[in-house]
């Protein structure tokens, strides 16, 4: 019988309802002996933590944040341009005209890069922290 080591470098993992290679296959119109019987829930267990390994990756994460922010882009899109109409907007001695929707994407984009510098900052203080904490 094949180890789920042989298994992995082969690429073969049986289809439900198949034998694993390397296991005997019941004679025709016979039951399955007790020692087959007995490896069968042991191979269904490993294909089911092998799934379970593979359900929750980085990749995994990684594609959901790609398709996630990829709507959001679609509908950030639809909103500017459904808000074509220019704003003027005044900051201290600094005067632009831009389209409303640009300008929003502009404010922010400033709110997160914020955010982003806060947390940065704190994250960068809880390491020291731990560094210190470690020695």
């Amino acid at each position: 019988m094949t180890t789920p080591e042989d298994r992995r470098h082969t690429g073969s993992v049986p289809a439900w309802g198949e034998q694993p290679a390397g296991s005997p296959a019941p004679a025709a119109g016979h039951p399955p002996t007790p020692e087959q019987h007995s490896t069968e829930p042991d191979h269904r267990d490993r294909l089911r933590r092998t799934v379970a390994d593979v359900e929750h990756t980085r990749t995994r994460a990684t594609w959901f944040g790609v398709v996630i922010g990829a709507i959001i882009l679609v509908l950030l899109l639809v909103f500017i341009v459904q808000n074509l109409g220019s704003q003027t907007i005044e900051l201290l001695f600094w005067e632009v005209n831009l389209p409303l929707g640009v300008s929003l994407l502009i404010a922010a984009i400033a709110g997160a890069l914020i955010v982003a510098l806060v947390g940065g900052l704190r994250m960068m203080q809880l390491r020291r922290a731990l560094k210190k904490a470690a020695k």
